[in-house]
């Protein structure tokens, strides 16, 4: 069921069985669903072994939950899956400061997904993409003739489309069919349809289907959100003077993330920590993800830039957007085998696809902002180092109540935070 309130003070000082304890009861999750999580997400051998080949053990990540998300007047706790430290704590500390205009925004297409089939060897490509056209209407109908949950539901097959390209293996005919796959991800029956139509392809062609296969760049599947930032809200003081220095900053920053392929990278690998981190804690196929993103970073641009935008309106506040591709799916695949991607996916509470794609890029732009605002005030490592200096004491060799000890003193230390210095910490801890 949907969490009536995202906002949680203090959740952070709670104990993990605590806050485990609070968003069971918020979400109404079941016991196996709190179970799943308290067993810290670990599949026995024989699920294991079901999902793929050789499989010798599994491996576990921590699940945090950013809180503080109203998407669409919605409030969400927002499951992160990975390893990095700060991520969750400055997604949910930009998602505050976008409530006073109602927080994001989402507007989101039609779940459709791309199959593509690679016609070669065509005599005349162009009379070939005339008779693909003309038999349109025949090709759906052989796509949608698939017994399917998905085709009753609504979905299927809804155009083709189809263009000439010139490659090093000489001209190619690319056929597109465009599928409405509902709540599901779609690779498995866009794929199905694919194969399934290729030998009428090459009879109306005089061609040869080469690879019959799923795009990830789902230009037809994006997912759109925005939010609205006063100076107020992103200034740590609560003055609109000091915020709009913030903003003026984080401006900067970003348009040298719209500028440079270099700045990009580490700008979007941000944006990702969020999307690929959500992705994976709810069962999706976060590499799909990841490569859709990207790819769209550089759809249509002269070189590969910003996956968010920002800029100013006109009353100085701070506007975020963000469209990219987000396929996604509640039905099928890991989403419905691992059991804590199911207790993660009850969490958020989503009733469908669209929905999770929504909830997916609204973290991609608070975690972007996060980095940006970080960059552009303090300086990135300022507030990474502080939730890092735990696991730099761990590494140490520091345990039980030293852990902490040692994170503290670490943070008292002027000058740079290095391994060297923690041991050095750990050592005098030891001699008092």
């Amino acid at each position: 069921m949907p969490v009536q309130n995202s906002r949680l003070g203090g959740f952070f000082r709670h104990s993990v069985a605590e806050r485990r304890e609070m968003v069971s009861k918020m979400a109404g999750l079941t016991p196996e669903q709190t179970e799943a999580l308290r067993a810290c997400g670990e599949l026995d051998e024989t699920a294991a072994d079901r999902m793929i080949e050789n499989v010798i053990g599994t491996m576990s990540l921590p699940v945090g939950v950013a809180t503080n998300f109203v998407i669409d007047e919605k409030h969400y706790l927002i499951p992160f899956c990975l390893e990095e430290s700060s991520v969750v704590a400055a997604a949910s500390n930009m998602a505050k400061r976008c409530l006073a205009n109602g927080g994001f925004r989402s507007n989101n297409d039609a779940p459709m997904m791309i199959a593509q089939l690679q016609v070669l060897e065509c005599s005349n490509p162009e009379e070939a993409v005339d008779a693909l056209h003309d038999a349109s209407e025949e090709l759906m109908a052989l796509c949608n003739s698939l017994p399917s949950t998905m085709i009753r539901l609504g979905g299927g097959c809804k155009r083709i489309e189809t263009r000439v390209i010139q490659s090093l293996s000489g001209p190619m005919v690319i056929l597109h069919i465009v599928v409405d796959c509902r709540d599901a991800m779609g690779a498995n029956a866009v794929n199905t349809m694919a194969e399934l139509i290729a030998p009428r392809v090459e009879e109306l062609t005089s061609g040869r289907v080469h690879l019959k296969i799923l795009s990830n760049l789902a230009v037809h599947r994006l997912a759109r959100i925005e939010a609205t930032f006063t100076p107020e809200e992103l200034a740590d003081d609560g003055t609109k003077a000091n915020g709009e220095a913030v903003i003026e900053g984080i401006l900067e920053a970003h348009h040298f993330a719209v500028a440079d392929p270099f700045r990009a990278a580490t700008h979007n690998k941000g944006v990702m920590n969020a999307i690929s981190s959500v992705g994976l804690a709810c069962g999706q196929d976060w590499r799909a993800i990841e490569a859709g993103c990207h790819a769209y970073a550089a759809y249509g641009k002269e070189h590969y830039g910003s996956m968010t935008h920002w800029y100013k309106d006109d009353a100085g506040n701070l506007i975020g957007q963000i469209e990219t591709p987000m396929a996604v799916g509640i039905v099928g695949g890991a989403s419905k085998v691992h059991p804590a991607a199911q207790a993660n996916l009850a969490i958020l509470g989503v009733e469908s696809a669209q929905e999770l794609a929504g909830v997916i890029a609204a973290s991609g732009l608070a975690q972007n902002l996060g980095a940006l605002r970080a960059l552009a005030t303090r300086g990135i490592q300022a507030g990474h180092m502080k939730l890092h200096s735990r696991n730099m004491a761990v590494s140490a060799g520091a345990i039980g109540e030293e852990i902490e000890t040692i994170a503290k003193r670490l943070q008292a230390v002027d000058g740079p935070k290095t391994q060297t210095v923690v041991e050095e910490l750990l050592k005098a801890l030891r001699m008092e």
